[in-house]
């Protein structure tokens, strides 16, 4: 199998996402389904960032000949976007493409699902063919065949795409059983896979991505308004190697595959004359993992004269000296680091295969080379007492992160931890967005715990972060500025909050262990059957 890069002088868009001149229609409709108004959490955070996998496929299909458009849910306003765009330029043949990097996407969000549904019946009767890739299509194939797709392409989509297409668009008659890598549906609702297919290698011979078919003008004012910068997201890799047993892979799985540096700066030249970004995010599960690949891109970097900084995520224990110097040299400002649990007996637990040392040196290594560090933290992973809990806070306290993420320990499936504790599992298997954090599974406390512990630990984190930069202008008051006095008022705030949910959080640790919660929350009818595609609440 041959993938084609793209050639921008002879397949540059016109408005419609086909070739230049070309106004015969459109032969395939990249769309993505995940919508920010649809995940109250995010669109609270409000740091969207463009379907990158979407991108990558449609950027392909366009190399092949294909005349291709791409609907970007991210910021659809409506729920009826997807159908306006598929009446204003019909198309031959849909092709739901999540964003395989973005980590909301891999959560496999219920409410998602049932949006991608949504997409699935209303145009499966007004296009010769329909077909689907994603994590929770991959997980979930039968639902997504029973919605009405001819096939779900399984894991990595791209070469499967290169052979399908032909096929659905009748240039081939050959059957999609000879296709590898596909779930096709079977006569009792069920599903058969095709011959497995294996992972691309050689990620320079695919094309970049199509980032003309998007508007990106819409991201950059929806970023400059809500945080005063555009922060723009970048894939340098595939996979990740190591055997976290409660990460799921179900799209690149262990095989780690690299760009090389040259390419992805042939990206970013290109992406600052189209975008002007001021930042990237770097969506790669292991961001640099090659033996000088990072000192590599960090020389080109400089010989281009890029200088828009990046945020990367990385693991402790990888955040050696030489790392740390080629990540200060490529311009990397802020690492977020999987450290998870400040308890040791939970990191061997969940085979991190890391140690609080080496979460305490690689800290220390990023902020004497002035890079930002930011943590990750799970919460309520088995095994996980008071003790583990209070020790991850004392981590946190004790090094002072730049920032926290926090989640609730979610089991996946094709992960060990999601076949460990399978039994105990109910009706609901996933959260309904990313902001649910409910309890799938026999907790140590109740799913109502996890919920006020995340929202504490939040407040406990902004109030010291606060208090330490108070404490410093009482050491200068002369230096006082306006934001020092928003500082003080916002010390105030979470303080008071601290105090209330710590309180809170130590009268549920007392009802102890609870099964889990498998009430879905109600979608507050975000999804409606017709034709409408349903209405927002959000």
């Amino acid at each position: 199998m041959v993938l084609c890069r793209d050639n921008r002088d002879k397949h540059e868009p016109d408005a419609c996402g086909g070739r230049e001149g070309e106004d015969s229609g459109v032969d395939v409709l990249f769309a993505s389904a995940y919508s920010l108004r649809c995940d109250e959490k995010q669109a609270r955070i409000g740091r969207p960032y463009p379907p990158l996998g979407t991108l990558f496929a449609a950027a392909l299909a366009r190399s092949l000949g294909y005349a291709v458009r791409v609907f970007d849910g991210m910021l659809a306003p409506s729920a009826d976007a997807f159908r306006r765009e598929l009446d204003a330029h019909p198309a031959r043949l849909v092709v739901i493409y999540e964003d395989n990097f973005n980590w909301q996407s891999k959560m496999c969000l219920t409410r998602i699902r049932e949006l991608a549904a949504e997409m699935i019946r209303f145009a499966r009767p007004r296009v010769d063919a329909l077909v689907c890739n994603g994590s929770d299509m991959s997980d979930q194939p039968a639902y997504y065949l029973n919605a009405g797709a001819d096939a779900v392409l399984l894991g990595e989509g791209e070469g499967t795409l290169i052979e399908l297409l032909p096929i659905l668009l009748g240039a081939n008659s050959a059957g999609m059983d000879s296709v590898a890598g596909l779930a096709l549906p079977d006569k009792d609702g069920g599903f058969r896979r095709t011959a497995p297919r294996p992972k691309l290698v050689d990620l320079d011979a695919l094309p970049l991505p199509a980032w003309d078919l998007i508007d990106l003008d819409r991201y950059r004012t929806y970023w400059r308004q809500r945080h005063g910068f555009f922060s723009l997201n970048l894939a340098t890799t595939r996979g990740c190697p190591y055997r976290c047993n409660w990460c799921a892979k179900p799209i690149f799985g262990r095989q780690y595959s690299v760009r090389s540096p040259e390419n992805v700066v042939e990206e970013m030249k290109w992406l600052e004359t189209l975008a002007r970004p001021d930042h990237y995010w770097v969506a790669d599960d292991i961001f640099g993992l090659v033996p000088g690949w990072i000192e590599r891109f960090g020389e080109l970097a400089q010989a281009a004269g890029l200088h828009v900084p990046l945020t990367v995520q990385c693991r402790p224990d990888l955040m050696t000296d030489a790392t740390v110097n080629g990540l200060r040299k490529a311009g990397c400002t802020r690492v977020w680091l999987g450290a998870e649990s400040g308890s040791q007996s939970i990191l061997d637990a969940m085979e991190k295969g890391t140690t609080i040392d080496q979460i305490r040196q690689a800290r220390t290594r990023l902020r004497e080379a002035g890079i930002e560090c930011a943590f990750f933290l799970q919460f309520g992973y088995p095994g996980e007492t008071h003790r583990e809990i209070e020790m991850t806070l004392d981590m946190v306290r004790d090094l002072m992160p730049d920032d926290i993420g926090i989640s609730i320990s979610y089991p996946l499936p094709g992960t060990s931890f999601h076949n460990r504790i399978r039994a105990q599992l109910g009706d609901k298997r996933n959260w309904v967005d990313s902001g649910d954090l409910d309890m799938l599974f026999a907790g140590e406390y109740t799913p109502e715990f996890y919920r006020v512990l995340h929202r504490r630990v939040h407040a406990e984190f902004v109030t010291r972060k606060a208090l330490a930069r108070l404490g410093a202008v009482g050491r200068r008051p002369w230096r006082l500025r306006p934001g020092d006095v928003r500082c003080l008022a916002r010390t105030v705030r979470h303080g008071w909050a601290w105090w209330r949910l710590r309180r809170r959080c130590d009268q549920l640790r007392k009802i102890g262990p609870a099964p889990p919660n498998n009430t879905p929350r109600l979608p507050e009818e975000v999804f409606q059957t017709g034709s409408n595609l349903g209405s927002s609440s959000v």
